[in-house]
């Protein structure tokens, strides 16, 4: 196959380059409109109890509250006469608007729980209706136009819906931030490494074909489906580092072979049948650690493995067909635009790395051991780590959706846009509604319960407000209770475990919602799923690398060492994000860690884990394939791999490091991670805990029974002839 690719951009090397353009023009046309299919949220579970919840109060009801207005009169307190005009002349301009539903304010229902302690201001809910993307649009709009000075009042806007509008554009402004740092930046160290520009600018082709064509995936899916937004970040970024790790391959081993005085057509069939090898299974490696998302039922998740299976791909495909095409044509010329250092960086060996793999062989508990004490310590955080979901925290301080939820939580004795609501899935009779509101009432952190028929608290009963009226239709009943608890908080979510213990009324079931129930069903659905995905990764991983290398031990091996720099990676953001070290510096608000950006980045991080470690071991095992003992295979092939591992990772994390200059803190988690894990296992793992297993592990690194070799000799893609057998024979 490989000899067929290069023999084929030999011979027809414009052909596929003018096919290949027009693809792209193909590719940037349709991918132009994915921009506006793509859609936010998508953190819930659709099967979870929470959302069925939130579904038939939507129907029946008019939806949950999601938008909260913070009116605070000019002049005076809310129980002015010139405060409760405006107040109730806002409230019923409010109410004519099409997007919302379920209108309530302070001034027309009277209720003392929308007024602040201080009387110095008052809350207009409201449920702003459709999707998490219309409700982030039309949220928008209700906002631009009723937030600010509005007759003697001042309105500020907060609530899921408000949030739903400031994260996605928010983001969109980071991502634009982040390219404009780390392209300049990428293409700088390109023509560092490279010491020659034109050499230097393949790579980007590569990483922009990548891009475009992924944006085009996305937009023929979200056609299909529902295709997170924020799927964009992980395309620009992945795209952009896998594509110059493949072109990095192609384009080094070309002029390592060049430089070997080969001429161009034997550089170029050496190149793809060896750095085309590596690519297939770098790329199958990292397609599969991302596949395992799709197991996740919530689309934020999924969007990433559409993302990014795509982008790797596509970035394979095109790496494999435009690079080779363009070394055919630019022969020696790839050269061309040498800077001062040219004939330093050109040397196709790393020294150092060498030097490095070699003294670890010799001494390996001495080399390994600091190395993992590190890394088990950078884990350590781990321990103690707890898990959330996103709310208007994720947001600079400055967020008007962040302040209000603030002064909500701050100055007011519970909201309904924080509660834990309830519906029944029929009839309920009212004794029997009674009984279970009290019975609700008097658990830890209820602050009251509201239903059709009164109101409850700690057993007590009260007459019904105004709007307790809308809380009961003919076949279903609505209860709200109301909490002063920090929402997402341990307690909130437990006192959603102790309201779904409670016994349904009779004859009825209930379903749970509200913010804190869709946290706690989020966290119970991806602990569920993720035995199942990561068993998926590691299985598939298990098999590739097999297929890829002969040997059962290596992928054990590989597997190993990929866990401890994860944890390790993982570790250091619990320590940053939740325990709050470095949160001045980097200005987010400590919190749990994001539930589904952690295991997003533990499938990312694994999977380019797994494009470095197939690098390194290609060349190791090309030596040791071609006859060399197992020191001079390992610090061989480091010396001819640590140059481009190191490039790779240093181009990668720098893509991602970019994210941290974001205002929205699980976009600053991601790219800080990512990249950290990226480093960590380009340097630690691949310069000291590889060399060292592999001389623990001696002969036995490349052992695989007998069958499993046969079957390797068949569906293992060879480079070339297959080396005599050297595998350990079981005794």
């Amino acid at each position: 196959m490989f000899d067929r690719i290069a023999d084929l951009a030999l011979r027809r090397a414009r052909l596929v380059l003018t096919l290949g353009l027009a693809a792209v023009v193909a590719m940037g046309v349709i991918g132009f409109g994915a921009f506006g299919k793509l859609l936010g949220g998508g953190f819930e579970d659709p099967g979870a109890p929470s959302t069925r919840a939130q579904q038939l109060i939507d129907e029946k009801f008019g939806g949950e509250s999601n938008l909260v207005l913070l009116v605070r009169p000019d002049d005076g307190g809310v129980s002015t006469p010139a405060a409760e005009r405006s107040g109730r002349a806002l409230t019923a301009e409010l109410k004519g608007e099409r997007t919302v539903a379920n209108v309530m304010s302070y001034w027309d229902s009277g209720a003392p729980a929308l007024a602040s302690r201080d009387g110095n201001s008052a809350l207009i809910l409201a449920h702003v209706r459709g999707d998490d993307t219309e409700q982030g649009n039309h949220a928008a709009a209700i906002i631009d136009e009723y937030t600010g000075d509005h007759d003697g009042l001042t309105v500020e806007a907060g609530g899921s819906a408000a949030v739903s509008d400031e994260v996605p554009s928010q983001v969109a402004k980071d991502l634009a931030t982040a390219e404009m740092i780390a392209v300049p930046l990428i293409l700088i160290l390109l023509v560092i490494a490279f010491g020659s520009i034109v050499a230097a600018l393949l790579p980007l082709v590569i990483g922009l074909v990548a891009i475009l064509g992924t944006f085009a995936e996305l937009s023929v899916l979200s056609g299909l489906t529902s295709v997170s937004v924020f799927s964009v970040n992980l395309t620009t970024a992945l795209g952009l580092g896998l594509g110059i790790d493949y072109a990095l391959l192609l384009v080094s081993r070309f002029r390592e072979r060049l430089a070997e005085g080969a001429d161009v057509p034997d550089a170029l069939r050496q190149t793809v049948r060896t750095a085309g090898r590596t690519i297939v299974f770098s790329s199958a490696t990292v397609a599969a650690a991302l596949a395992a998302l799709l197991i996740f039922p919530q689309f934020f998740l999924r969007s990433f493995a559409y993302a990014g299976i795509g982008v790797v791909a596509i970035a394979a495909v095109s790496a494999l067909l435009v690079i080779p095409a363009l070394l055919a044509l630019l022969g020696h010329r790839v050269n061309r635009g040498r800077l001062p250092w040219a004939e330093t960086v050109r040397s196709p060996e790393a020294p150092l790395w060498g030097r490095i793999a070699r003294t670890v062989m010799r001494r390996p508990a001495l080399t390994a051991l600091p190395v993992l004490g590190v890394l088990l310590l950078a884990a350590s955080p781990l321990l103690g780590v707890t898990f959330g979901t996103p709310d208007e925290r994720v947001l600079p301080q400055s967020a008007q959706s962040r302040q209000v939820a603030a002064a909500v939580r701050q100055d007011f004795s519970g909201s309904d846009e924080s509660a834990v609501q309830i519906v029944t899935t029929g009839p309920v009779a009212p004794a029997a509604l009674g009984g279970y509101a009290s019975e609700l009432s008097r658990l830890d952190g209820a602050v009251r319960v509201e239903t059709a028929g009164a109101t409850y608290s700690d057993g007590r009963t009260s007459p019904p407000g105004p709007a307790n009226a809308e809380l009961s239709r003919p076949d279903a009943q609505r209860i709200t209770v109301i909490t002063d608890l920090t929402p997402k908080s341990g307690p909130a979510q437990d006192l959603v475990r102790d309201v779904r213990a409670v016994d349904p009324p009779a004859g009825t079931q209930t379903l749970v919602g509200g913010t804190d129930a869709r946290l706690v069903d989020a966290k119970a659905s991806i602990a569920d799923r993720l035995p199942a995905a990561v068993g998926l990764v590691a299985a598939t991983t298990f098999v590739i690398l097999f297929l890829f290398t002969g040997s059962v031990v290596q992928p054990l091996r590989a597997l190993v060492l990929n866990a401890v720099s994860l944890t390790a990676a993982i570790g250091v953001m619990v320590w940053i994000f939740q325990d709050g070290h470095l949160s001045s510096l980097l200005g987010f608000t400590p919190q749990p860690m994001d539930t589904s950006m952690t295991v997003l980045m533990f499938c990312i991080a694994f999977g380019l884990a797994m494009d470095y470690e197939v690098i390194v071991t290609s060349r190791i095992k090309e030596l040791h394939d071609a006859g060399a003992d197992d020191e001079s295979a390992v610090g061989g092939g480091l010396s001819h791999a640590g140059r481009i591992v190191t490039m790779a990772a240093g181009l990668l994390a720098v893509s991602f490091f970019a994210f941290g200059t974001a205002d929205v803190s699980f976009i600053q988690m991601f790219g800080l991670g990512s990249g950290l894990a990226i480093l960590i296992d380009a340097v630690a793992v691949r310069g000291v805990l590889v060399p060292a297993a592999m001389r623990l592990l001696g002969r036995w690194a490349w052992y695989a029974p007998e069958p499993l070799r046969r079957l390797h000799r068949r569906l293992g893609m060879p480079e070339g002839e297959p080396a005599p057998d050297r595998t350990p024979v079981e005794v």
